[in-house]
């Protein structure tokens, strides 16, 4: 019998349609456009606009298109993971939502959270449940609304960060694509650098919290960076090397679109030129978790089959990792 892998069968993303451009961010707090592009690359960020609007806003439809692209019915579905910084409400699991609002109602699910590497994390996992034969549908999802988290007046992140998200359906394979590996790392004593202060149980919301805008994300630029930098190149290069692959192995590195600098470096570190990178940080900022799904979804009809492809990413905790895997299907 066959070894089963897990195999990416299709992608979708969906970004909001409010675009919050540098010009306007420029009336909001000290900074300019030069600026924010030199130190960051990005250009323009898209923001969930309106009432009782969460996260599953931005996966519903990405789930909805990943089902009508791979021919799936929602009673298909035996497993939903949602990777998100940022769910609907503590509980129910976004989820859950998600898969109420998509139909699949046969489905389990869950909400993982690894701040930028959720995604990583959550295909990793969903992979085991593939991997062993136990289930033939699995749907990732990684989605962010980090403007419902960002303090407008706070520069330092402000500037970074925007809303979006993507899925992505896993199925057996036993002609030996799909995941091929994963390398996922934690340290939770880079906590201090990167977190939200006020919300959870450790310090829940009162007119205190809220008077000091602890509700909000906190980052320490320098200290951050200095540790993706590092975090995303040297996963990356361990896993090429442990699986004797060389730059020229390489189709595409796809990482998380933190700072165009650090993917840079990891491309670097790598070997890779800038024509193997998946890059749109320009159009849609660090959208978390939905950073990786988005870019598998705006490069698709540049994946050919049996590409080798490496994910990378680097978050809050701190959280990092990558992936190996060999694309499963050509263009449509």
């Amino acid at each position: 019998m066959s070894k089963i892998t897990a195999a990416i069968t299709g992608v979708s993303g969906y970004a909001p349609e409010y675009v919050l451009t540098n010009q306007e961010l420029e009336t909001m707090v000290e900074t300019n456009d030069e600026w924010i592009v030199s130190r960051t690359g990005i250009k323009e960020r898209r923001i969930l606009k309106g009432e009782d609007q969460g996260t599953s806003q931005i996966a519903i439809p990405a789930v909805l298109d990943l089902l009508k692209k791979t021919n799936t019915q929602p009673e298909e579905v035996d497993l939903l993971i949602c990777a998100t910084t940022t769910p609907d409400m503590v509980f129910p699991a976004t989820a859950n939502i998600i898969c109420a609002e998509v139909g699949a109602v046969n489905a389990f699910g869950y909400d993982l959270q690894a701040a930028c590497s959720g995604f990583l994390f959550a295909l990793a996992t969903g992979a085991q449940f593939v991997e062993t034969g136990k289930y033939k549908k699995v749907i990732i999802v990684g989605a962010d609304k980090m403007s419902a988290i960002v303090d407008y007046t706070d520069r330092a992140t402000c500037i970074i960060f925007g809303d979006g998200g993507g899925a992505v359906m896993l199925e057996p394979n036993t002609e030996g694509l799909g995941v091929q590996d994963s390398i996922l790392k934690s340290d939770g004593s880079g906590a201090q650098f990167l977190h939200m202060k006020a919300g959870g149980s450790r310090r829940p919301a009162t007119q205190e919290t809220l008077d000091r805008r602890e509700h909000y994300a906190f980052q320490e630029g320098q200290q951050v960076f200095k540790f993706a930098v590092k975090g995303m190149a040297d996963v990356s290069a361990e896993i090429m090397e442990r699986n004797n692959l060389t730059a020229d192995d390489i189709a595409w590195l796809v990482p998380h679109q933190a700072n165009k600098r650090i993917i840079d470096a990891t491309a670097n570190r790598m070997g890779v030129g800038p024509d193997k990178v998946m890059i749109n940080i320009q159009k849609y900022g660090n959208t978390t978790s939905g950073t990786i799904p988005l870019c598998l979804w705006e490069y698709e009809d540049q994946l050919k089959k049996g590409d080798n492809v490496i994910l990378a990413a680097f978050g809050g905790g701190f959280t990092w990792g990558s992936i190996y895997l060999k694309w499963a299907y050509d263009p449509k």
